[in-house]
């Protein structure tokens, strides 16, 4: 058979742009994702991304505020992006608290992580979390050689009795009783840390090694995990710095599951707090062969 010059040139088209697909790889294209020192939020900072790659699969990724109040606007927009895009798989963030008897008590229990799994039980749809386990989190944080194994649980302790006593208004006794059954949880899952920081006198202790002031455990501010933050600043020390090395690693982690599960041609929504998307963007673009993304503020 003869080509044509035409048909010549086609074929070698295909080839090269068949090649340049084949090294975006989700590993090769890793070094796209954004470290916290490198990112700064702009007035053209996008915060929802929807991606379509050339295997049919699509990502519906949107930056989310953790918000617990139904009335917000970002509930209409995620129902929104759900009817048109039908995703066929779910990813959400935190862990699985399941959902509530309706939207509006499940917004108002679980947020949004809890509104997108309603969403999906509602439809039969399929749903998995973006998080690694925390043994994971931890061995992570540890094998970084950064931080001491009690500072790591202290980091963890401490930021979840700051989410319970913020956002589900726990506080005194009730507070306490909460950390003390995370502890035995904890101790029971995690292996390898059991004997660092045991129970709740054992948090205080370790709790008084590295802070003055607060005197409490129970009022450490919520500025001590802000990833963005200065632990110079805020007073949180070491805390603000792990949560910015942990950030980073859990960055990878969406990272490798959003890119595999589009690639296998699966219609993906994922939310996730508003500074994951634009920290992995670039990436995501970069393994799903996308150069002109379609983005969304």
């Amino acid at each position: 058979m003869k080509f044509s010059s035409a048909n010549t040139l086609l074929v070698t088209f295909l080839l090269l742009a068949n090649h340049s697909f084949a090294q975006n790889t989700p590993s090769s294209c890793e070094t796209k994702l954004k470290t916290y020192k490198d990112w700064k939020e702009t007035a053209q900072t996008q915060w929802s991304l929807f991606l379509k790659s050339q295997n049919s699969g699509s990502l519906q990724y949107i930056g989310a505020f953790h918000s617990t109040d139904p009335t917000h606007q970002q509930f209409t927009q995620i129902k929104e992006a759900w009817n048109q895009q039908k995703p066929t798989l779910v990813f959400f963030e935190g862990p699985d608290r399941g959902t509530a008897a309706s939207e509006t008590e499940t917004i108002q229990k679980l947020g949004e992580s809890g509104f997108v799994r309603y969403l999906a039980k509602a439809n039969g749809v399929k749903t998995q979390s973006l998080e690694m386990s925390p043994q994971q989190e931890i061995d992570q944080l540890v094998a970084s050689g950064k931080f001491t194994p009690e500072q790591v649980k202290l980091f963890f302790v401490l930021r979840e009795a700051s989410r319970l006593r913020d956002r589900k208004g726990l506080k005194g006794e009730q507070l306490t009783e909460a950390v003390a059954q995370l502890l035995v949880k904890v101790n029971t899952v995690i292996r390898g840390y059991e004997k660092v920081i045991p129970d709740v006198p054992a948090l205080q202790e370790a709790f008084g090694k590295y802070w003055a002031s607060p005197a409490n455990w129970q009022e450490v501010p919520a500025a001590w995990f802000d990833p963005l933050g200065d632990g110079q600043k805020t007073g949180g020390k070491f805390t603000n710095e792990i949560n910015r090395l942990n950030s980073e690693h859990r960055n990878l982690h969406m990272y490798r599951l959003l890119s595999a599960a589009v690639l296998k041609g699966e219609h993906v929504l994922a939310v996730v707090g508003r500074n994951h998307v634009p920290m992995q963007a670039d990436a995501l673009q970069c393994a799903l062969g996308i150069s002109t993304p379609q983005t969304k503020k």
